[in-house]
């Protein structure tokens, strides 16, 4: 066996890969399975992390440079990468997307997102000595009041539901976290 054919991707004895839809033996569900080879493409949920980050009392917002959602107002967040904790990845994609050092202290909510196939990790944190400035995957960025946050252009309802909870929290020190809103199965369209 070729390390491609180990590794899943197509080589000269199969070059095509995973191609038919079967039930694997001991599986309960359609896989893509190479015949040739017996690989399994076991296709799971992106996890994506983030933070409301605030300072002062306000929100961190940026307004995304990239798609989906471009020129609309998120939190910093993004997809985990391999081999990093998901306190590490919501760290990362806040250095990435805000110039931001934060000190998370601790998990707002869980949102459960199938249609695309997505879990959401979403911290409550503080931008390390207030500094923050346009990253790679930002137009700008701001410091928002609450009653200042343009709701109206909020990328995703997560976003919000993000920033609700965040609001909730208040001051708590330890809090359980929170998840889909009731009546929100995060089968939303954007």
């Amino acid at each position: 066996m070729t390390q491609d054919t180990f590794s899943g991707g197509p080589s000269a004895e199969s070059p095509a890969g995973p191609i038919v839809r079967q039930i694997p033996e001991g599986d309960n569900r359609e896989r893509l399975v190479c015949t040739d080879c017996g690989f399994i493409n076991y296709e799971n949920p992106k996890i994506v992390v983030g933070a409301v980050c605030t300072w002062d009392g306000k929100v961190l917002l940026c307004r995304r440079a990239i798609n989906p959602q471009r020129g609309l107002w998120t939190i910093p967040a993004g997809f985990m990468e391999l081999n990093e904790t998901a306190e590490a990845g919501a760290a990362r994609e806040a250095k990435e997307e805000a110039c931001a050092d934060i000190d998370i202290d601790g998990l707002i909510g869980v949102y459960t997102i199938p249609r695309i196939s997505q879990v959401q990790l979403i911290y409550r944190a503080i931008v390390r000595d207030g500094a923050f400035d346009v990253g790679e995957e930002t137009l700008e960025l701001d410091l928002f009041d609450w009653d200042a946050i343009p709701w109206d252009e909020i990328a995703f309802p997560s976003v919000r539901w993000a920033l609700d909870h965040w609001r909730e929290l208040g001051d708590a020190d330890v809090w359980p976290p929170f998840s889909n809103p009731a009546g929100q199965d995060g089968n939303y369209h954007v």
